[in-house]
């Protein structure tokens, strides 16, 4: 692997990059944070609080965290995707990843996570790639599916989540099965 730590992308419709406008557009949210494993922000200073912790962490080559902008709607971002953990012996990060309600099912997160995962599979040369969701949160285990992941199993009782103790459906991608997509 080949840590290059978090970069600047950018598709047709959005840029990745880190920016202070997610209280307002998803942090705030019970419905978006429902799923997630850290609780809805009850003021913008719980928002602040975090950032405060991210932006050091940007020095790291090893860590990967990115606001997603929508490029019509200027710098403001409207959701969040990240490496939320590392199997460095197995070169296998799982993403995470949330957006605000008001932009739900429009492609957004299946073209940011399909820019993530080009990312971290050409210029850091990841091998594997995982992402989990909450068997009650179908939705984003569709974004895996439109992204070429494959579902490999359900867990049970083996996640936490602000509804507590859930089952975790399991998808993945390698990196030999993303070289070998049709192009797009």
């Amino acid at each position: 692997m080949n840590h290059i730590g978090t970069q600047y992308i950018e598709t047709e419709r959005l840029i990745l990059s880190d920016a202070p406008a997610m209280f307002a557009n998803w942090a705030s949210d019970d419905e978006v944070t429902k799923f997630l494993t850290w609780p809805t922000h009850a003021d913008v200073s719980v928002t602040e609080g975090i950032l405060g912790q991210w932006v050091p962490q940007y020095e790291k080559d090893d860590y990967y965290n990115w606001a997603i902008v929508l490029k019509e709607h200027g710098s403001q971002p409207i959701g969040n995707i990240n490496v939320a953990h590392w199997s460095e012996d197995r070169e296998a990060p799982e993403i995470g990843y949330c957006m605000g309600r008001r932009w739900w099912h429009q492609g957004i997160m299946s073209e940011a996570l399909g820019a993530v995962l080009d990312f971290l599979f050409d210029q850091v040369g990841v091998e594997r790639i995982v992402a989990l969701h909450d068997t009650n949160n179908p939705h984003s285990g569709g974004v895996m599916r439109k992204c070429g992941m494959t579902f490999e199993g359900t867990l049970r009782q083996a996640d936490r989540n602000n509804q507590g103790i859930c089952d975790a459906c399991v998808y993945s991608l390698l990196a030999e099965e993303r070289r070998k997509r049709p192009s797009e």
